[in-house]
C-alpha cells in the first residue's frame, strides 16, 4: 500500500467528516439551540408576568 493513496483516502474521508459536521451544525443544532433561546425567554417572560402582574397601567381600585 503506498503512502500516496493512504493520504488521499485520509483527506477525502477528513472532507466527508467536516461535511457532516456542518451539515449537522447547520440543519440540527443550529436550529435547536434557536428553538431552545426563544422558549427560555419566553418561560423567563412568563414567569415574571405571573410575578409582577401583566404588563400596562395598575389598575385604578
Amino acid at each position: 500500500m503506498s503512502l500516496v493513496g493512504s493520504d488521499a483516502n485520509a483527506r477525502a474521508r477528513r472532507r466527508r467528516m467536516e461535511i457532516f459536521a456542518f451539515l449537522f451544525l447547520t440543519a440540527v443544532l443550529m436550529p435547536a439551540l434557536a428553538v431552545a433561546t426563544v422558549g427560555s425567554y419566553g418561560l423567563a417572560v412568563w414567569v415574571y408576568q405571573m410575578l409582577a402582574g401583566p404588563p400596562g397601567p395598575p389598575s385604578a381600585h
